[in-house]
């Protein structure tokens, strides 16, 4: 079993900065790359950006610059920091993990619970 938490988010004026976090707990092995999405009311869940267990980052054009990802192999934990954040930004933030099936007992895919992010006008 994965479990991913997450932490953080909450209420920042446009143009300003935060950060979420997602700890990993369970079988680690049954993952490599972690991840976020979003999805905000009425909207499609999309995913924002991703990291390898090597540091090798993927991000949407919509976040790219703004957004960085990365993680702490050691604690499990993967980090999300916003910053110059519009209204647009605003939305419910999932971690997620894409499972290894390969291995025994392992599923297709991990999330978290999401943590909300709302950006202000």
């Amino acid at each position: 079993q994965v479990r991913l938490v997450e932490s953080g988010g909450g209420l920042v004026q446009d143009g300003g900065s935060l950060s979420v976090s997602c700890a990993a707990s369970g079988d680690t092995l049954c993952f490599s790359a972690m991840g976020w999405y979003r999805q905000a009311p009425g909207k499609e869940r999309e995913l924002i950006t991703t990291i390898t267990r090597n540091g090798v980052t993927w991000y949407k054009y919509s976040v790219k610059g703004r957004f960085s990802i990365s993680r702490d192999n050691a604690k499990n934990t993967v980090y999300l920091q916003m910053n110059s954040l519009k209204p647009e930004d605003s939305a419910v933030y999932y971690c997620h993990a894409p499972g290894d099936t390969s291995y025994a007992g392992c599923e297709s895919d991990y999330w978290g619970q999401g943590t909300q992010v709302t950006v202000s006008s």
